[in-house]
């Protein structure tokens, strides 16, 4: 007997910014307004495979895919690869898939790629879960390691990199720490990170977030509700969404707690 197939993958051949690309995505087709998943630095596409064991997501159309020098997917200039890069790169996704209207999920890196992208597209994003992406300078607590620590060779970075990160006092770091070289090359890392800082120091991005139209929603973990501005933002409509027994990894420490508030959350924004 056959397995039954819950979601397709492919591999979808694109040109960004001149460069090469072989995207590695999972999809499932459907009626309704699909999901858009953006996974964080050191993550892929399969952080978000779950949703089709929830319930509340059955037959929601969705995509998810590695960004280009993560998991399965393929870049010939690993150099080339930045914020600005992927955020095109989703721009290509959305066109490949013919996405007009859509939810968007972000963690982290993803999260931040997200943000650009809710604001270059207003009006077709329907709602953003921004689960610990940057919107200030304190939330570059990984990225800013290629300041802090500075490393010319890319390899001895990454390396030095896994292993704080193997180290650090927070839930599921040793898990995340653990597969990072088998989900992203080195020569991936600078420009992201860097990047990432850039845009974090200088980028005006809690005006960016705090600007969309769409129903927003901030997910963070207990051990990150130190965050300055959080009260600042649920002041400004940004519905908050604490994970319990978690730090900057839901979907390994707490993954029901995460698609329970994902699920209600759209369900609220596509009841408006």
């Amino acid at each position: 007997m056959a397995a039954q197939t819950e979601f397709i993958a492919t591999q979808v051949p694109l040109t960004v910014q001149g460069v090469e690309l072989s995207i590695a995505s999972l999809h499932r087709a459907g009626e309704r307004a699909p999901i858009l998943f953006l996974h964080g630095f050191g993550s892929t596409k399969e952080d978000y495979a779950d949703i089709v064991r929830q319930a509340a997501f059955a037959g929601q159309p969705f995509v998810a895919y590695d960004a280009p020098g993560c998991g399965a997917s393929h870049c010939a200039d690993l150099g080339r690869i930045s914020i600005p890069f992927l955020l095109d790169t989703a721009l290509q996704i959305l066109e490949h898939f013919q996405i007009e209207r859509f939810h968007l999920v972000g963690h982290s890196m993803g999260g931040l790629t997200a943000l650009m992208l809710a604001h270059k597209l207003a009006g077709r994003v329907l709602s953003f879960v921004d689960i610990e992406g940057n919107i200030a300078p304190e939330d570059c607590f990984l990225s800013r390691q290629i300041v802090d620590y500075p490393e010319v060779d890319a390899e001895r970075f990454f390396d030095d990199f896994i292993e704080r990160a193997r180290q650090a006092p927070a839930y599921a770091s040793a898990l995340y720490a653990a597969s990072l070289r088998h989900k992203v090359r080195p020569g991936a890392v600078r420009g992201i990170f860097e990047s990432m800082v850039w845009l974090s120091d200088h980028g005006e991005l809690m005006d960016t977030f705090l600007g969309l139209g769409c129903p927003r929603m901030f997910m963070y973990g207990e051990q990150n509700a130190h965050l300055s501005y959080l009260a600042h933002i649920q002041a400004q409509g940004v519905r908050l969404a604490q994970i319990p027994a978690c730090g900057h990894f839901p979907m390994y420490s707490n993954p029901m707690a995460m698609w329970q508030h994902i699920a209600e959350f759209q369900a609220g924004a596509h009841a408006g």
